[in-house]
C-alpha cells in the first residue's frame, strides 16, 4: 500500500505501516518529514550544551519528544489556518485538511492530543523554564498569518523555531544572558537562511496566490541573501562562544558547521526543483555540528 502524502515526504513506507485511517493524521503532523522536528530540536540542544548542561542527557530526550509533538501541533494549526490557501498551491494541495481527508473538527482534536503530550514535556522543567516555553504560544499561533502581512515570514519563523534555546538556557540557569542573546540571534539568522532556501520551491505558486516570502523578496539575489544570513549566524555564534570562553579552541569547534553552511551556498541551485529541498534538509547536519561545537564551548577549560 502506498501512503498518501506530499511530494517532499521522506518516510512514505513508514506511514504506510499505519492503519489507513490514521495515516492522514500522521501526515498532518508531518511525522513523515522529520526534518522539521530536528530543526526545532537543535536550538534546544545548543542552549542546553552551551549553558553547561552536558550532564542533562535525559532532558535532551524530553526536548526531542517535545520538538516532535509541538512541531506536529504547529503544523496542524498552520494547516488549519491555511487550508483554503493550501488548495491553491500545487505542493500543498494534497495536505489532509486542504484535500478534505480530515475535517476541521478532527484536526482540532488531534491538535489537543499533541498539545497534551507537550504538556507532559513541559512538566519536566522548572517553573522559570515553563514560563519561557509558554510564552512561545502566542508567536507560534501568529506565524501562519505572517506570510499575508510581511515579506519576511521566515524571520518570524526564526523567532519561533529558535525559542528552544531560551527554554534550555533558563532551565540550566546560566547567568550569561549576553551569550544566550547571541546564540538566539544566530539561530534566527540560520532559520531565515534555510527557510529562504525552502521557499524557493514555491516561488511561482506563491506569486500567483499572493503569498509573501523572503525568497520572493530577494528575487535574483537569493544566493547573496542566504550568504548574508548564514554569515551572520556564524558570526553571532562565534561571538557567543568567545564571550563565554576566550579560547581559540571554541572557534575552531565551530568551523565544521560554518564550512557546511558555506557548502550549501556554493552548491545551491535555485532553479533546480530538487536541490533547494535537499539543501534545506541538510541543515539537520548543520544543527548537529553546531551542537557539538556548543558542547566544546560550554565545557572548554572546565575540570
Amino acid at each position: 500500500m502506498t501512503a498518501p502524502g506530499l511530494p517532499d515526504t521522506e518516510h512514505r513506507g513508514l506511514i504506510a505501516c499505519l492503519p489507513e485511517r490514521l495515516q492522514p493524521y500522521a501526515i498532518l503532523a508531518r511525522f513523515d518529514r522529520p526534518i522539521g522536528w530536528w530543526l526545532l530540536f537543535w536550538p534546544c540542544a545548543w542552549g542546553l550544551l552551551l549553558a553547561g548542561g552536558k550532564d542533562r542527557w535525559p532532558l535532551l530526550l524530553w526536548f526531542l519528544l517535545g520538538s516532535v509533538v509541538m512541531r506536529g501541533a504547529g503544523c496542524v494549526w498552520n494547516d488549519y489556518v491555511d487550508r483554503d490557501l493550501d488548495r491553491k498551491i500545487t505542493r500543498t494541495a494534497s495536505r489532509p485538511l486542504a484535500s478534505g481527508a480530515i475535517g476541521t473538527r478532527q484536526a482540532l482534536l488531534w491538535l489537543a492530543v499533541l498539545a497534551a503530550i507537550g504538556l507532559l514535556v513541559l512538566l519536566q522543567l522548572r517553573w522559570q523554564a515553563q514560563l519561557v516555553a509558554l510564552a512561545s504560544l502566542a508567536p507560534v499561533a501568529a506565524y501562519p498569518l505572517m506570510k499575508r502581512i510581511t515579506w519576511w515570514p521566515q524571520a518570524w519563523l526564526g523567532l519561533v523555531f529558535s525559542w528552544g534555546a531560551l527554554v534550555a538556557w533558563v532551565e540550566i540557569g546560566n547567568p550569561a544572558w549576553a551569550v544566550l542573546g547571541l546564540l538566539y540571534a544566530g539561530a534566527i539568522c540560520w532559520t531565515i537562511g534555510y527557510d529562504t532556501i525552502y521557499a524557493l520551491q514555491d516561488l511561482e505558486d506563491d506569486a500567483l496566490v499572493g503569498v509573501r516570502s523572503s525568497a520572493r523578496a530577494m528575487g535574483p539575489h537569493v544566493r547573496g541573501g542566504v550568504t548574508l544570513f548564514y554569515g551572520a549566524a556564524a558570526g553571532f555564534w562565534a561571538l557567543a562562544f568567545w564571550l563565554l570562553r576566550e579560547q581559540w579552541l571554541v572557534l575552531v569547534a565551530l568551523l565544521p558547521a560554518a564550512t557546511h553552511l558555506g557548502w550549501q551556498i556554493v552548491t545551491l541551485r535555485p532553479d533546480n526543483a530538487a536541490d533547494p529541498l535537499a539543501k534545506f534538509r541538510s541543515n539537520r547536519t548543520t544543527g548537529l555540528l553546531v551542537a557539538l561545537a556548543c558542547l566544546v564551548a560550554g565545557n572548554a577549560g572546565l575540570g
